[in-house]
């Protein structure tokens, strides 16, 4: 059975090395470590390292050539970054020896599902106007070279991984390359840096020669392989694609083999079982929510800004929906932590495509995947501080129903009937008096009914509370551009409600 995997493992290094220039270890490794048990030993990590640098070797070289034949190679901006990689290729290897099995091998599973993100928030790092090929490196570039070349090739020789992509960025985003074109010349320097680290690697540990010898041969054929007909794949389609491929791929299997390595830790934990069955009743209402929002869409034909607002109607509701299941602060901060680090990259990932933006109707390109990622990160930091903090968790309910619900109104009202625009200094010249009393309204009312069944304030002090609260989340809301109200209405409001339940709470 093992062997199947090694056969899987090299396949993954040779179609990343082909793709994108990726180290083999990247994907080896982590498969190794975790689905094979001849290599959970003390040196099992250290030797998966040896065999995806071996492997890496030929791999590179079969790449590079590809690479070369399309003319995809630039080393006369490069030739610092090899240098100084290769010198320290060998110092990194004596690094790892050192480290042992546990360090080495939790790393490069963190490092492989952290690459996979990567790629999905930023499938190329181009710049506008690429530098044109051999280019002479100014003074920036030579600094550039010389601080990444030594760091990349320590790291080359610790773990195997992350010097293809690291690589990748240096070359693209800092030094100008084209994205086909800095592959080529990583992977150009990946067969040099490859060969001494693995040739390190066995010095220090023969075993793995003597030992791992058909393990050695098996994934040195298939990756160069693999490597053979991924690079002639990625010489061919844009660069776009081969980077979402290429995050999806390493995304979901890194946090496969994270969950895989770790389970019999997590398993046992009671935390666990909570945050799985808040994040579990979470889904489920998103679910649910947004399928029937999706059905009155195509049957009663709701315009698109409405639309709009129902979802993020859905997006606080369930907030609310996973706070009251929680029980506990952390568990809930934990969920809405986990459910943007989960989605957001989906979204990076979908994004782009004609069905996404008529789907979640958004004003810009990334408006959507900001939005999210601001709410959830937003209310994690409101229910640790004000449920875990100040004892108060009415404030991060309130705060949340009231911003939600208002900036809803606000914006159908203003849509609907907004004739009025305020011409305030300072304030979104977009927002009308119509769509602002809207919000004061809407944020009086749910203020009070949410006070009167979340606490045991007494009714006057809720109806002088949201006095208060209604004016100053319409203010906030009025002064808020570029989507930012997602954070600073919500802030606004627990600031306010705090500062009353000194006097009034």
């Amino acid at each position: 059975m093992e062997y199947i995997w090694y056969i899987i493992a090299a396949l993954g290094a040779g179609i990343g090395t082909g793709l994108v220039g990726l180290s083999a270890a990247t994907v080896m490794v982590p498969i190794l470590i975790v689905l094979c048990p001849s290599f959970s030993g003390e040196t099992g990590a250290y030797q998966a390292t040896a065999i995806a640098l071996a492997s890496d070797i030929l791999g590179s070289a079969v790449t590079t050539a590809t690479y070369i034949k399309h003319k995809n190679i630039d080393l006369r901006r490069g030739w610092i970054m090899l240098v100084c990689i290769i010198g320290m290729c060998t110092l990194g290897s004596f690094a790892a020896w050192k480290a042992g099995n546990i360090v080495l091998g939790g790393f490069t599973l963190i490092l492989t599902f952290c690459i996979g993100i990567r790629f999905l928030v930023k499938p190329t790092t181009e710049r506008e106007q690429s530098v044109g090929k051999g280019s002479t490196l100014d003074w920036k570039g030579v600094a550039v070279s010389l601080f990444f070349g030594l760091t990349i090739g320590f790291g080359t020789g610790f773990v195997g991984s992350g010097g293809g992509m690291m690589m990748l960025v240096v070359f693209t985003a800092f030094l100008g390359m084209e994205l086909k074109s800095a592959v080529g010349t990583s992977t150009f320097i990946m067969t040099s840096t490859a060969l001494i680290a693995s040739v390190s690697h066995i010095l220090i540990h023969p075993a793995i020669l003597l030992e791992r010898w058909p393990v050695l041969l098996l994934c040195i054929t298939v990756a160069i392989a693999a490597s053979l007909v991924s690079a002639r794949f990625a010489n061919r389609v844009d660069s776009r694609t081969v980077g979402l491929v290429t995050g999806v791929v390493l995304t979901v299997l890194g946090a496969a083999l994270i969950l895989l390595h770790y389970w019999h830790l997590i398993a046992t934990q009671p935390l666990t079982h909570s945050v799985l069955r808040c994040v579990g009743v979470f889904c489920v209402y998103i679910i649910v929510a947004a399928s029937l929002a999706l059905l009155l869409r195509k049957f009663a034909r709701v315009p698109s800004y409405v639309f709009r607002k129902i979802l993020h109607l859905i997006a606080f509701t369930a907030l609310i929906v996973m706070q009251s299941t929680a029980g506990r602060w952390y568990i809930a901060s934990l969920t809405a932590l986990i459910f943007a680090a989960v989605v957001y990259p989906v979204l990076c990932a979908f994004e782009g495509r004609p069905w996404f933006d008529q789907l979640f109707v958004q004003k810009g390109t990334g408006e959507i995947k900001k939005s999210l990622l601001l709410l959830f990160l937003m209310d994690a930091a409101l229910i640790a501080l004000c449920w875990g903090g100040w004892n108060k968790p009415y404030i991060a309910v309130t705060s949340i129903i009231v911003w939600g619900t208002g900036d809803a109104a606000a914006a159908l009202v203003g849509k609907r009937f907004g004739t009025h625009h305020i011409h305030i200094p300072h304030a979104d010249p977009l927002k009308t008096w119509e769509g602002t009393g809207a919000m004061v309204v809407t944020a009086f009312l749910l203020t009070v009914v949410t006070l009167l069944l979340s606490t045991e304030i007494p009714f006057v002090f809720c109806l002088l509370t949201a006095v208060i609260v209604a004016p100053v989340s319409a203010a906030a809301e009025l002064f808020s551009h570029n989507g930012n109200d997602t954070v600073s209405v919500p802030v606004t409001i627990a600031a306010t409600l705090f500062l009353l339940s000194l006097f009034t709470l």
